[in-house]
């Protein structure tokens, strides 16, 4: 077994490492504070070739493999979560969706410019549209309807708690068609935001990840072609499970780069900071609780890079995403929280960092699978 990374690895964590620091670290508080869309970065992130890193070249994008794909979004999250969920959904959700189960024209039309991150120059990037008002953890609740009309569908009902809700050009769209089977009436469209009927709703004000923009979607009368059904005709909650099941690695490699940049600035202030005539970090209390939080990163990013190599290596990936998942988020969670404690008073202040880490942390525990389901998919995996 290997644990050591290859140089185009290391390579492209030093990339993203770099990045963080020159483009994300810059202006991160005033972002959050202003609840501002990182614009510039995202642009600079698809210069990079990362908000198509896993597409084959052929689609537009880089090549990369999912491990590749860890370590840039652990980088980028040790600084700005708000910008590595922008690059979250549109690597893990939509590009991979749209690369695994579109068809040729969906590629072409699509997925090559959502994989190189522009159109005509403009930042061009999707979202994935799957909770609603009733329909959260429990997928198959969906109200959102799309009624097949012969050669196009009319889409009508709204999506809640859509990430890239407003900056995104194109959504991937879970609807029920025909109710009375269940799970195998539901499918999966491509709808273009500036379509007639399609209204992006008043921005959420959350705790954390501030500068995404995170917005409900109506649909009114939405004409959707026939040719825009991504799939058969029932294919789209087996579309959404999994191409979640790639997006929970991208969501726990945030919660694993959220951790890790605690404790990097928890580090460094027991380094600074003395009490009672030496440095913080010769009293045991700190050090413990340092050696808590670096032990349980190690193992939430062997967590990662596991469910990352079974993905490149085409095993089933299901089960170690939702391990990588659950155990990275809660990590990320008491990780924040003791790093705000190491920190004191000056924990509690914006220009410290720490806080804002925490409340970004939270939402790793609840999108893209809260903890609870992650621990259902787990336990039917276990006990099958």
């Amino acid at each position: 077994m290997q644990f050591i990374l290859n140089e185009e690895h290391l390579m492209i964590q030093a990339a993203a490492r770099d990045f963080a620091m020159a483009d994300c670290l810059p202006g991160v508080i005033e972002r959050d504070e202003h609840q501002r869309f990182p614009h510039e970065q995202v642009l600079k992130l698809a210069d990079l070739g990362f908000m198509g890193m896993m597409v084959k070249p052929e689609y537009g994008g880089a090549g990369m493999d999912t491990i590749s794909y860890v370590l840039a979004m652990e980088e980028i999250s040790k600084i700005d979560s708000s910008v590595s969920v922008c690059m979250s959904v549109n690597n893990s959700l939509v590009c991979y969706g749209l690369q695994s189960y579109g068809s040729e024209e969906h590629k072409q039309r699509y997925l090559v410019p959502l994989a190189q991150g522009r159109k005509g120059g403009e930042l061009y990037i999707g979202a994935f549209l799957l909770s609603e008002p009733e329909a959260g953890s429990d997928a198959t609740s969906q109200r959102t309807t799309a009624v097949d009309k012969g050669d196009h569908y009319v889409l009508n009902g709204i999506k809640n708690w859509i990430t890239n809700g407003n900056s995104a050009s194109v959504y991937l769209v879970i609807a029920q068609t025909d109710v009375s089977k269940g799970s195998k009436g539901i499918n999966a469209f491509i709808v273009e935001k500036n379509w007639n009927g399609v209204v992006v709703g008043a921005k959420e004000n959350k705790l954390g990840i501030r500068g995404s923009d995170t917005h409900s979607i109506l649909f009114n009368d939405v004409i959707v072609p026939k040719e825009n059904r991504i799939g058969a005709d029932g294919f789209g909650f087996a579309f959404a499970m999994k191409t979640l099941a790639g997006g929970r690695i991208g969501i726990a490699s945030q919660a694993l780069g959220i951790a890790a940049g605690a404790y990097e600035l928890s580090i460094k202030y027991a380094k600074e900071r003395k009490a009672f005539g030496k440095e913080i970090m010769q009293h045991q209390a700190i050090q413990f609780k340092l050696a808590d939080m670096a032990t349980k990163i190690e193992a939430s990013r062997l967590l990662c890079l596991k469910a990352a190599y079974e993905k490149d290596n085409g095993m089933d990936y299901a089960l170690s995403s939702s391990m990588a998942k659950v155990f990275s988020s809660e990590t990320a969670m008491w990780t924040t929280v003791e790093a705000v404690q190491i920190h004191g008073g000056y924990g509690f202040v914006k220009e410290y960092h720490v806080e804002r880490l925490m409340r970004d942390a939270k939402i790793t525990q609840i999108y893209e699978g809260t903890s609870e389901v992650q621990r259902m998919v787990i336990s039917r995996s276990i006990l099958k």
